[in-house]
């Protein structure tokens, strides 16, 4: 195949791709009617220090009646798959001054794609560009136009330009078209901010135009409008939106032969280049992480300017045909490559050079076959690279096992810490391991058995009465292990947020003892009638709150705390869920019972006072064999309409269960359906224990949901649920609403009724009103705070004679005196000082006490 008239290159991956438009040779008796478009891929080896060639392609075009020629290639991306391709703009004219143009793909396997095709009545000239899509833009009589693959149809923008300087992405914008234009300046005299100088040089201005979104962008954000009549083309070397403003920084040559640096609209470096007419700017990024700015001129001089250290011109060379920025030795970072005009030879690629300004530099026809020191360099630094490689590995490494030694210590303090736990509430001694067996060397004599004092918190644990649970219990729901303290009536009235904790025995060293449960405080009577679950109590939106000295857990427990004290009368059962499954791994495990809480104490104030206890109340046993033999499982059973469930299993099942609570309201028609439905479809049967609340029998997901109706009157009820998740409720209602009439409203109600929520309200805002007034006009306030009162205010000037007083020049600054101490008394008052940290515990309490009033605040609402 003959070389032809037309060459373009382009690199693609590594590899340099030649495009050529050439005739096959001539065959005797064939018809001349074909055009071929070639493409050869060439790589460079590292071994010959040449470009060889890896493989080939051939487009052949019809052309007895006109002439194909290449337009211009780039890389753009397909739009259809996102992946980057070679992409050629071919134009065909015939006779008829009719141009046709067609975009072609090149793939990886040299295969040609006709992406489109499109006619005109005129030739491409001025400013064309190829981007993302593939798309193509020219600028013909002032006016942008634009095709892409998508819409197959030449589409006029609404712009006028007079050029087009940069064509690229902009974050949030896509395509944008950088241009210049005519100024649109003010008209009236009244609103022209510009001088008489400025309308000379602003003459023109730049602007942006979005192509998906139809926008026009401001071009300020780019270079100032002053430097529009004098830049020719631009490289946008980074765009990003930073605090919704977008940041540009940008290369751009100028018709005065310079190279100006942009950042964020304004100039930052001017370089002055060795040669006339720049036509374009790229850039390329070296091994040394220096950034290249790579101008080309209309002579086809090249050269390269250093934006490190001078941003001064570092290189320039002449007589080049083409310069290609890739990687075309495979070294992870870019060179350019330099092919040079060489008319004596037939082969394109024989005169070149790669160079990165750096390490690399390889150019044609010098011999590196016996280049021996260079391999010998070579070879010494990867010696020295994998010397390097092989210290951070070691460092790595030693960095690990300090962490993991780190860890360790970790857990042997939590375990340590556990085991101390377990000695004090079961009021044993306990002794710390020695030194010798956590492998330290003590720095003073070892007193051997040293006397072991309990703490505060044994000798407060002893203090509670020997009577105070009634039973411990547990049992096993679906995935959930459920236990439960009963406590006598008189102990948890001294009590408040009080909680369950789990610890497993000691055999188990080698892991956290502790067991993540959540807990819940259940009071329940012979009639049912009244049950809370606090657990469950949903709160309000948060508020803003600076304070926060102690641990936040404090103010979740308050609300809980409140709701229990207007239930009805009856024993509490304190009750604690955890899950069941990783227990399970043991086969069989043994776990303390742990009761903590705040016992309360009356002080003269009335304000009650709060220390933390700890009690043991025993323990459980666990093991698979018992429960594969059902021996914790819950029973339900029927006997004669009634549900057989212990007081335990009742509260078992309400444990895992989530309540929701349904007020019911017909206008028209009684509510006995929802009766009838309960006993009928339900398959619903009151418990022997309490008969207001009745266990569901039904097959299915339903079995096991516990419902209470309650009738207020014949037309309107409140219905509520305990179901194992949200997949129960909706089945419950979706079949209640088959059976409810059209006209009843169903509506979700917050927990608690409106009388016992008032009646919570009332404590709670005189407990805030306690806690003010306490807070802050107490006399022990008043001594810890050392408020400086200034003198006794009882001694007043009134006290003598103010006549006497001024009959003598010395009665009057006796007077004088005692009026200004008397002003100083009045503005100490008014200016008291406390100390910090007494203040920050103050408002502290206030804030707890004024969250608490605001939660009850808005159930009520």
């Amino acid at each position: 195949m003959l070389l032809g008239e037309q060459e373009q290159f382009l690199s693609y991956n590594g590899e340099v791709l030649i495009f050529q438009l050439s005739k096959p040779k001539h065959v005797e008796g064939a018809d001349d009617k074909t055009m071929n478009l070639c493409v050869r891929r060439m790589a460079f080896d590292r071994d010959t220090k040449l470009f060889v060639q890896k493989s080939s392609g051939v487009f052949s075009m019809r052309a007895r009646h006109f002439k194909a020629e290449i337009i211009c290639c780039s890389c753009t991306t397909d739009s259809r798959t996102g992946i980057i391709l070679p992409c050629i703009l071919m134009k065909r004219k015939k006779q008829n001054n009719v141009v046709k143009y067609f975009l072609l793909l090149l793939h990886s396997s040299n295969q040609f794609e006709q992406s489109f095709h499109f006619k005109l009545d005129y030739e491409l000239k001025e400013d064309i560009r190829l981007f993302t899509g593939p798309s193509v833009l020219w600028r013909h009589a002032n006016k942008l136009f634009y095709i892409s693959c998508d819409t197959c149809t030449v589409l006029s923008a609404p712009v006028q330009l007079s050029s087009v300087v940069w064509t690229g992405e902009i974050e949030d914008e896509g395509t944008v078209v950088l241009g210049i234009r005519s100024a649109c300046l003010p008209e009236s005299e009244e609103d022209d901010e510009f001088s008489t100088s400025d309308r000379a040089i602003w003459g023109s201005e730049f602007f942006g135009y979005a192509i998906e979104t139809q926008k026009v962008l401001t071009g300020t954000c780019f270079m100032p409008h002053a430097y529009s009549r004098v830049v020719s083309s631009i490289y946008v070397c980074k765009n990003e939106i930073l605090k919704k403003q977008l940041r540009i920084s940008l290369i751009a040559v100028t018709h005065k032969n310079q190279l100006i640096w942009f950042q964020d609209g304004l100039p930052k470096g001017v370089c002055e280049l060795p040669y006339e007419k720049p036509c374009s700017v790229k850039t390329a990024v070296t091994s040394s992480n220096d950034l290249l700015f790579i101008v080309s001129f209309a002579s086809g001089n090249i050269c390269v300017v250093q934006r490190r250290d001078s941003f001064q011109v570092a290189s320039k060379w002449q007589k080049v045909k083409s310069v290609l920025v890739d990687d075309f030795i495979g070294a992870g970072s870019e060179q350019l490559l330099l092919i040079f005009k060489d008319e004596s030879k037939t082969d394109i690629l024989s005169t070149f050079k790669i160079t990165d300004l750096g390490e690399v530099n390889y150019a044609s026809g010098i011999n590196y076959k016996h280049d021996v020191p260079a391999a010998e360099g070579l070879q010494e630094n990867g010696l020295l690279t994998v010397q390097a490689l092989e210290t951070r590995l070691q460092a790595g490494y030693t960095s690990v096992r300090e962490l993991q030694q780190h860890l360790g210590l970790k857990k042997r303090v939590i375990l340590e810490s556990c085991r101390a736990l377990i000695d004090l509430v079961e009021e044993r001694t306990h002794i710390l391991p020695t030194a010798k067996e956590e492998g330290l060397v003590s720095l003073w004599d070892d007193v051997e058995n040293p006397p072991h004092s309990l703490s505060k918190e044994t000798s407060l644990a002893s203090k509670v009465p020997e009577h105070f649970k009634e039973k411990l219990w547990q049992r096993v729901v679906g995935d959930s292990l459920v236990v439960g303290v009963k406590l006598t009536e008189s102990f948890y009235l001294s009590l408040s947020d009080v909680s369950l904790s789990l610890v497993m025995d000691r055999d188990f060293s080698s892991i956290s003892p502790t067991i993540e449960c959540r807990n819940k405080i259940i009071k329940l009577n012979k009639a049912f009638s009244a049950l809370a679950v606090s657990s469950c109590e949903i709160e309000p939106p948060p508020k803003k709150m600076k304070l926060d000295l102690h641990s936040k857990n404090d103010l979740k427990k308050e609300f809980p705390k409140r709701s229990s004290r207007v239930q009805l009368d009856g024993a509490k059962t304190v009750i604690a869920v955890t899950s069941l499954s990783p227990l399970l791994a043991f086969h069989r495990v043994c776990c303390v019972v742990l009761l903590h809480a705040k016992k309360q104490k009356r002080q003269k104030d009335s304000l009650q006072e709060s220390k933390k206890i700890t009690v043991l109340c025993g323990k459980i046993l666990l093991s698979l064999e018992d429960i594969s033999n059902g021996k914790y499982s819950v029973k339900m059973l029927r006997d004669n309409s009634y549900c057989t469930g212990s007081m335990e299993d009742i509260l078992a099942v309400l444990a895992v269960s989530v309540r929701f609570s349904f007020q019911i309201v017909s206008s028209d028609c009684t509510l006995t359906p929802v009766n009838s439905w309960l006993l009928g479809e339900m398959e619903c049967t009151p418990f022997n224990e309490c008969h207001d609340n009745i266990f569901c029998h039904k097959a299915g997901n339903m079995y096991g949901t516990v419902f209470n109706w309650t009738l207020k009157n014949p037309f309107e009820g409140v219905l509520t649920l305990f179901c194992r998740n949200l997949t129960v409720l909706f089945q419950c209602l979706h079949s209640l609403t088959r059976v409810l009439p059209p006209s009843c409203d169903v509506k979700l109600l917050r927990r608690g009724s409106k009388g016992v929520i008032i009646e919570q309200l009332a404590l709670a805002l005189e407990k805030e009103m306690l806690t003010s007034r306490s807070s802050f006009f107490s006399k022990e306030s008043k001594a810890e705070n050392g408020l400086m009162w200034g003198n006794e205010p009882g001694k007043k000037i009134s006290d003598a004679p103010v006549a006497a007083l001024l009959d003598s020049e010395e009665g009057v600054q006796q007077f004088r005196k005692e009026l200004q101490n008397e002003r100083e008394e009045s503005v100490l008052s008014m200016n008291q000082t406390m100390n910090g940290a007494l203040y920050q515990e103050i408002a502290l309490k206030v804030a707890k006490a004024q969250i608490s009033t605001d939660m009850i605040v808005w159930r009520l609402s």
